[in-house]
C-alpha cells in the first residue's frame, strides 16, 4: 500500500479509503469488510449521515475494538450542509454518538452541491460556526467538502479558503474538474476522489470493446493508473459491499509516479477508436452550449453518448441517464427528451453538432427505469 500527505491537513493516507456507502447488508458483514480493509493497509475510512446505519456499524466496531488502534486510523463522515448553526450542531452529536467517537479526524460539508449550500456555509453564523466551533473544542480535527457540483461551483467553494480538502468526481473518462484539481493542489488541499470504480465508469463490469481497448490492463486498473500517477490526487475511494470486493482492487496499489509510455499508448488508443467511432458527432466537453432552456444537462448527456457509441459503455450510460430528473441536487437535470428544438445551443457549438437530433439519440439509447440509490 502506498500512503500520501492529505494537503494541509498533515495527514498521511492510503492511496485507496475505504467508503462505507454498500457494506450495510449487516453489522457482521461490515465488520468483516473494515478489518479486511485494515488488513490490506488502508487507514482512512469515510461514512456519512446519508449513508443509512453506515455510521452506526462503523461505531459498533470501533467499539468492538479492530486489529488497529484509533490512533492509526483516520475517520471521515460527511454531513449535508445546512442553513443554520444549531441543526449542524446536532448533527455533528449525532455523528459522533453513532461512531462511538470523541473526535473526528475529518469532517466533509456533504454534497456541498448548489449555490444555494454556498450561501449556506458563508452566511455568518451559518453552520460553519458550528463546524468551526466543533474543531475548536476538538471534536473535529480538519474540514474539507464532498460535491456533486458544476465546476463553478467548486472552484467558488475551493475559493472560500474554508476547507483542507475535497471530494470529487474525476475520472479518466470524465476531465472536467481538472481545473478544480489544480486550484485545490495551489491551496493546499487533500484531494480525495469519489468512487473511480462505479462513478468512473461501472468499470468492475466492462464491455468487451473496452477490455480489448485497454490491454494488457484491466479498465478499472487503468483508471486506477490515470489517478494515481497524479501526486495531486490523495486518495482514491473504494465503496465494497464485501470483504471479497476489495481484493481485486488493492491488486493496483502500488501504482504510483508517472505513466509509463505502454500505459500513455493504451491511452491514445481508446482516443483514437472514440474519434473514429463518433465521426462528427464527438461532443468535446466544452459546455458552450449551456445554459439550455429547458434545462436539460446537455454536455453530460452527450457525454455519455459518447461513451457508450465508442465504448459501448451502454449499462454505464443507462445508470447516469436514469439519475436525471430523480436525484435532486444530487445529478440535476433534465432528460434529453425535453428538448423543445429552440436552437439556442446550435450557434454555440463550435462542432456545429447537431445538438437537437443526438439528445433524441441519446435518450432512445439510455431510457430505462430508474432506481433508487444513496446519494454520496
Amino acid at each position: 500500500m502506498q500512503y500520501r500527505r492529505f494537503g494541509k491537513t498533515n495527514l498521511c493516507l492510503s492511496v485507496f479509503s475505504l467508503g462505507t456507502m454498500r457494506y450495510l447488508a449487516g453489522f457482521e458483514n461490515a465488520q468483516q469488510t473494515i478489518e479486511q480493509a485494515l488488513a490490506l493497509g488502508i487507514n482512512h475510512i469515510e461514512t456519512a449521515r446519508g449513508y443509512g446505519k453506515s455510521e452506526e456499524y462503523l461505531g459498533g466496531a470501533l467499539k468492538a475494538g479492530l486489529s488497529v488502534p484509533r490512533t492509526r486510523l483516520h475517520i471521515t463522515t460527511k454531513i449535508s450542509p445546512t442553513n443554520d448553526a444549531d441543526t449542524m450542531r446536532r448533527c455533528i452529536d449525532e455523528s459522533l454518538e453513532k461512531l462511538q467517537l470523541d473526535y473526528l479526524d475529518c469532517l466533509g460539508i456533504h454534497g456541498l452541491n448548489t449555490w444555494q449550500h454556498l450561501e449556506w456555509v458563508q452566511a455568518k453564523g451559518g453552520c460553519m460556526q458550528a463546524v468551526q466551533e466543533a474543531v475548536a473544542d476538538g471534536r473535529v480535527r480538519h474540514v474539507g467538502f464532498s460535491t456533486h457540483g458544476s465546476l463553478e461551483i467548486i472552484l467558488a467553494a475551493i475559493n472560500t479558503d474554508f476547507f483542507e480538502f475535497v471530494n470529487l468526481h474525476y475520472y479518466y473518462f470524465f476531465q472536467r474538474h481538472a481545473s478544480a484539481i489544480q486550484l485545490a493542489a495551489e491551496k493546499d488541499m487533500g484531494v480525495f476522489i469519489i468512487s473511480p470504480a462505479d462513478k468512473g465508469g461501472r468499470l468492475y463490469t466492462p464491455p468487451q470493446i473496452l477490455k480489448d481497448l485497454c490491454q494488457p490492463y484491466s479498465p478499472l486498473e487503468l483508471n486506477y493508473r490515470f489517478l494515481l500517477s497524479d501526486n495531486r490526487i490523495t486518495t482514491l475511494s473504494l465503496g465494497p459491499a464485501n470483504p471479497d470486493e476489495l481484493i481485486e482492487p488493492l491488486r493496483f496499489a502500488k501504482s504510483n509516479g508517472e505513466l509509463t509510455k505502454e500505459e500513455i499508448c493504451v491511452f491514445q488508443r481508446l482516443e483514437n477508436h472514440q474519434k473514429i467511432a463518433l465521426e462528427i458527432d464527438k461532443c468535446s466537453q466544452c459546455y458552450a452550449c449551456l445554459p439550455c432552456p429547458e434545462n436539460i444537462n446537455i454536455p453530460e448527456i452527450l457525454r455519455l453518448r459518447n461513451l457508450a457509441v465508442a465504448y459501448d459503455m451502454t449499462d454505464y450510460g443507462k445508470y447516469r441517464y436514469g439519475m436525471f430528473e430523480n436525484a435532486g441536487h444530487w445529478f440535476p437535470g433534465m432528460k434529453a427528451n425535453r428538448c423543445t428544438e429552440c436552437g439556442d445551443c446550435l450557434p454555440r457549438c463550435p462542432e456545429n453538432l447537431n445538438i437537437p437530433a443526438l439528445l433524441e439519440d441519446t435518450h432512445d439509447r439510455l431510457n430505462g427505469k430508474a432506481g433508487r440509490r444513496l446519494w454520496g
